[in-house]
């Protein structure tokens, strides 16, 4: 008796392979898309955190507020408007410049903070 008549038999004797039933098959699948759509919310609700955190922040600026724009740019708050935001950039020339509000980036010190 060679190898292959050997390994043939084996084979022939062995049970059968039992298939999963539909529920089991599906169950894996299941799984990952629940896995996705809650990394999915919440990757979405830390989005409109953060949006309604900088959009406060927008709103809470005043005059002589310290401020980071998104540019780099450090400066002092001298005046606010509706959208925009006149900041002034060096004291000895005394250089403002104008920025709208979502460029600002972060307040780096409030005036209530800074007296």
């Amino acid at each position: 008796m060679n190898a292959w008549t050997m390994t043939a038999e084996w084979l022939a004797q062995a049970p059968p392979v039992r298939q999963p039933s539909g529920a089991a098959s599906f169950f894996p699948i299941a799984l990952m898309v629940a896995v996705v759509a809650f990394m999915l919310l919440t990757a979405r609700s830390q989005k409109k955190r953060e949006k309604r955190e900088r959009d406060e922040m927008h709103a809470r600026l005043t005059k002589n507020d310290r401020v980071l724009t998104i540019g780099g740019v450090l400066g002092t708050v001298v005046s606010v408007r509706d959208e925009e935001v006149v900041v002034k950039v060096d004291e000895s020339t005394n250089t403002k410049m104008t920025f709208t509000k979502t460029s600002i980036q972060r307040i780096v010190s409030d005036s209530q903070t800074s007296k």
